[in-house]
């Protein structure tokens, strides 16, 4: 069964921390996962990074079963298959669409999703699963000139992370083409199957 739990920034509340060690049927101590901070290429953006490090940590993951990978390589599957999790954090969705299609890491998190492993996505990390990116136009900058924005298509909808009213007008013109879910940063929405569940 498919699971995703998608969000703007993370562990933001007791929900979501909570709904998340229902989703992993082992101690928490013992999770191994897989930790993608590819997108994240600013200053700024870097140390969001290093906040979601410290997060995982706090809530009992082991520095030990955390694995940090660049995709500055070609992934395999046989690389990531002992992981329980594959966590992609925030940062510039074209760069991160780029970077995880060169690499062959696009495939490998379609098995790695289809075989009932959590996918846990933050920010740029949420829009990735979704049909495609278009939706990220207004907030990153394309600086890569990436022309086809098709995403990882896991989920038949469009997230909108960081959503604040201030973007209403930006998300209703995206509603006339896609099927939008706007997510603030305190909320999270979990995939199981074909079942969607707000987290707040």
């Amino acid at each position: 069964m498919k699971k995703l739990l998608l969000t703007s920034t993370g562990f933001a509340n007791e929900n979501i921390i909570n709904q998340f060690n229902k989703l992993i049927d082992k101690p928490i101590s013992q999770i191994k996962i897989l930790f993608v901070p590819t997108a994240a290429r600013s200053q700024e953006e870097l140390k969001y990074v290093e906040e979601s490090k410290k997060e995982l940590f706090e809530i009992g993951i082991f520095k030990t079963n955390l694995r940090i990978i660049n995709l500055d390589k070609p992934v395999l599957f046989e690389d990531v298959k002992d992981f329980d999790m594959i966590y992609v954090c925030g940062g510039n969705t074209f760069y991160l669409l780029k970077k995880i299609r060169e690499s062959g890491f696009d495939k490998v998190i379609k098995k790695f999703v289809a075989l009932g492993k959590l996918y846990f996505g933050v920010s740029a990390g949420s829009i990735l699963v979704c049909p495609n990116i278009e939706i990220a136009k207004p907030f990153d900058e394309n600086d890569i000139n990436l022309t086809d924005l098709t995403g990882l298509n896991l989920v038949d909808f469009v997230i909108s992370p960081h959503y604040c009213l201030e973007d209403k007008s930006i998300i209703d013109d995206f509603k006339k083409k896609y099927n939008v879910i706007p997510l603030t940063d305190n909320q999270a929405l979990l995939i199981l199957g074909d079942k969607i569940k707000l987290i707040e």
